[in-house]
């Protein structure tokens, strides 16, 4: 099993799935989006597991409304401006190889271990 958590330092949901990783003494790799973002490859592998590129982004964050993604038709320009601004990636984002969850899904990791 090869866990990596992809999340943002002051994320709550994200603090929770370290936690439930931890106490399970599970491995895991944890990414600050933030400081370090997402490459292209790590991007699309999770965007198939997930099943789209809305599942992916936070409406609700400052840089969506900065960067006017909403106005955006075209979801290749939206994937750009995602991956130049990560903090608009909703949190966290759990990978294990092929598979990825969105959000704190306890649930879907206990089928992973």
């Amino acid at each position: 099993m090869n866990i990596q958590i992809f999340g943002k330092s002051k994320c709550f949901d994200t603090k929770k799935a370290e936690r439930y990783f931890k106490e399970r003494r599970i491995k895991y790799q944890l990414i600050d989006l933030g400081k370090y973002g997402m490459s292209l490859g790590e991007y699309k592998s999770v965007k198939a597991a997930i099943g789209g590129l809305s599942k992916l982004m936070d409406e609700t964050s400052k840089e969506y409304e900065e960067n006017f993604v909403k106005y955006l038709s075209d979801e290749t320009d939206k994937e750009e401006k995602l991956l130049e601004h990560p903090r608009m990636f909703q949190t966290p984002i759990v990978r294990n190889g092929k598979l990825a969850t969105v959000g704190y899904r306890p649930e879907i990791w206990k089928d992973w271990v």
